[in-house]
């Protein structure tokens, strides 16, 4: 056992380290891997040293550890100029315990099950725009159902002057021109100047004033005129109480529906467009596939679409081959603590690696192909696949994010005949903080499926 030393790392300055991180994260994250195993420490940007683990024996220690030792938040560096501090994610302790019991009913069972036919419509509307023959990039639109999926589904408004308002404002904030200026600006907090509204802080700051005066005027009309048929997101954290009876604040309902939104929005929408990538890119993937969902017959319901071995397995291994995001939540050691050979002092911040875990050559022999049918071969323990992080941090959007990727794929699917634009591999490229495909991913739609082909029906039975 090493006493009070951090694992292995690169010795070179931190703002080398930073930069290798931003412009070529995928690559520097496998070569410190190769050299350093699969524990090493980086020094990145103003934080504390982080310690980087895709050893699933180290990352069952870290999701199990009592978070009075161990635990995310504000404390472990997960702040957000837009999400807030009443966010689930900078919450620690009570707090988070407390928003975490009031925020999981919407987003699973019954619940989570009526918003089915709203996606399908959403999708179906959306996708109405593709041209038979022209060639179009697949990200806007998996951006705009994710988008519309949220504003309807989780804020629950309807079309008029204030949802074009948002959807505007919201847009221009979380789809920046310049990605990497965003990210630079949430990695260095010294950055962040307001030098007027053409500055890019500035510009970011008044764009979030908007957004505010626009959410909380929603929240005081629900409060002033409340409706108990509504079953919105928005209309059920409302409604909801604590073990004290308590309601949430308008602040932590502005915070939480930022923090969906931010959450759910880019992180769906990449998925589905990874998806759509590896179905085309691989047809004996998108015969076994359209083979599956034909099988479901001429009217399956939601049950029966959430249940389909392989569309599950597709999905999963879209999310194991390119993770939107590369890490789980950063968690920030509060007394010393001994995980995978290594005691750490208080104030060191351990990161499970989501990207380099999903890519160890011992649990994905030939990590780089995409092959569904490990999900179908074996099962994986929730510290060998964690797409959705784990522990008291799994991301409670999780059933959601799965039931909306599952219903946009089957409706395109059943619905158009696509293929892609070029059969070049497409490689992965920082959005942020996120992982996209390379271009957005170009397609063409080669025409409509026949009408006797499988229509989706939703159903208000349990998942």
């Amino acid at each position: 056992m090493s006493a009070m030393k951090l694992p292995d790392g690169p010795k070179n300055h931190p703002w080398l380290q930073t930069f290798q991180w931003l412009v070529r994260p995928l690559e520097y994250m496998e070569e410190c891997q190769k050299r350093y195993g699969d524990i090493f420490a980086l020094q990145l940007g103003q934080f504390a040293p982080q310690v980087f683990i895709s050893n699933p024996q180290a990352i069952q220690q870290i999701f199990s550890t009592d978070p009075k030792q161990l635990d995310s938040g504000e404390a472990a560096g997960v702040r957000s100029p837009l999400l807030g501090q009443q966010s689930l994610l900078a919450l620690d302790g009570k707090p988070h315990q407390r928003q975490r019991k009031l925020l999981t009913p919407p987003l699973h069972g019954e619940r989570m099950l009526a918003y089915g036919q709203l996606i399908r419509d959403i999708t179906e509307q959306v996708t109405s725009q593709w041209q038979l023959g022209e060639p179009f990039t697949v990200l806007p639109f998996m951006q705009a159902i994710s988008f519309q999926v949220i504003l309807k589904a989780v804020f629950g408004l309807e079309d008029g002057s204030r949802y074009e308002k948002l959807k505007e404002l919201l847009i221009a904030i979380l789809n920046p021109k310049i990605p990497i200026l965003r990210t630079i600006l949430l990695i260095f907090p010294s950055l962040r100047q307001d030098l007027g509204a053409w500055s890019p802080w500035g510009k970011y700051v008044r764009l979030r004033q908007e957004i505010d005066e626009l959410i909380y005027a929603e929240i005081r009309e629900r409060r002033e005129k409340p409706d108990p048929s509504r079953t919105d997101i928005l209309s059920l954290m409302m409604a909801a109480r604590d073990e004290s009876g308590e309601p949430m604040t308008d602040l932590e309902l502005r915070d939480e529906l930022m923090t969906l939104l931010v959450a759910g929005h880019e992180t769906t929408a990449t998925s589905l467009s990874w998806s759509l990538y590896w179905i085309h890119h691989l047809p004996q993937v998108r015969e076994k596939l359209l083979q599956e969902l034909n099988n479901l017959g001429e009217h399956p319901d939601t049950n029966a679409i959430l249940r389909s071995p392989y569309l599950n397995a597709v999905c999963s291994e879209t999310l194991r081959i390119y993770p939107v995001t590369m890490s789980a939540l950063n968690r920030v050691v509060k007394s010393p603590l001994q995980i995978g050979g290594y005691t750490f002092e208080p104030g060191t911040l351990l990161i499970p690696s989501v990207y380099l875990t999903h890519h160890r050559e011992d649990l994905y022999p030939e990590p780089k192909q995409f092959k569904p049918e490990r999900f179908l071969e074996r099962q994986f323990t929730p510290y060998e696949y964690i797409p959705f992080g784990g522990g008291n941090r799994r991301c409670i959007g999780m059933a959601f994010a799965l039931f909306e990727m599952k219903l946009v794929l089957v409706t395109i699917l059943s619905r158009w005949q696509m293929e892609l634009a070029d059969n070049k591999p497409v490689q992965p490229v920082r959005k942020g903080l996120l992982f996209s495909p390379k271009g957005g991913l170009r397609m063409v739609v080669k025409g409509k499926r026949p009408q006797n082909q499988p229509v989706l029906q939703t159903s208000s039975s349990s998942v």
